[in-house]
């Protein structure tokens, strides 16, 4: 990447840091953070929580998980950003939501206690709480990323519409619910996904179709070489696969 293009930015904005980061969720954003640095791009991060101003420009979007408290915290102010939030998904802007937000990014989420959420149908998703809580090591296959490996923990039990398209296919742990084998969902350049961890510092995959869908959107170009570190006497990726390996073989 040349001089130049070092100084191109790329607005990643953190949506309810405050009450939606749980099981290292933040751990996404610093992932991409660094990430666009080594592909070359000027990295401005944001975050929004209830009451702030909503960033006059957003390149890229992610949110995490938390409580059902948390959820209720957020949910009106959610509903209130739902216009700008439709705007960037129908324009193409890459997003990652996770666990909590996931499922208020679809339809509804009807809690086991409490009234129904309503959600802001970027993904054709609904979700019903229950007493039955999936939690551990994930591992999916995903036709778009390969091998997928995360952590869940949710005892909200989501299920696909027919304009949605599962993450990947569970080969160890739950996923979205316990009657099928589908994990997270998919539509138009959204993510949607149970997986903690966090996701993207297991994933690097998945990163970089965010990077490099935000990259091509607001540059109009590919993403170049990675200039990550070589931290001997493995290269980054080496070490990442490492890490891979290692989460994926730990137990339920």
């Amino acid at each position: 990447m040349s001089a130049a293009g070092q100084q191109k930015p790329i607005h990643v904005l953190q949506l309810y840091p405050r009450d939606m980061n749980i099981y290292g969720d933040y751990g996404n954003a610093l992932v991409l953070k660094q990430r666009l640095q080594w592909y070359g791009y000027q990295p401005i991060m944001h975050t929004y929580d209830p009451g702030d101003e909503f960033p006059e420009q957003v390149d890229l979007l992610i949110g995490g998980g938390g409580q059902d408290s948390g959820q209720d915290r957020i949910h009106q102010d959610l509903l209130q950003i739902g216009p700008q939030l439709r705007a960037l998904a129908a324009g193409g802007t890459p997003m990652l939501a996770v666990c909590g937000l996931y499922q208020l990014f679809g339809h509804y989420f009807d809690p086991r206690e409490g009234p129904r959420l309503s959600g802001l149908g970027l993904l054709d998703v609904t979700t019903v709480g229950t007493e039955n809580r999936l939690i551990g090591n994930t591992v999916i296959q995903s036709s778009e990323f390969g091998e997928i490996i995360g952590y869940e923990n949710h005892s909200g039990q989501t299920y696909l519409g027919d304009d949605a398209q599962p993450l990947g296919q569970v080969t160890l742990g739950e996923g979205n619910n316990d009657h099928d084998d589908h994990e997270g969902a998919r539509h138009q350049n959204i993510i949607g996904s149970y997986l903690h961890g966090a996701l993207l510092p297991k994933n690097p995959a998945i990163a970089d179709f965010l990077i490099g869908t935000a990259v091509e959107r607001e540059h109009g170009e590919q993403l170049g070489e990675l200039q990550a570190p070589v931290t001997a006497p493995l290269t980054l990726d080496q070490l990442t696969e490492r890490a891979r390996e290692t989460a994926a073989s730990r137990p339920r």
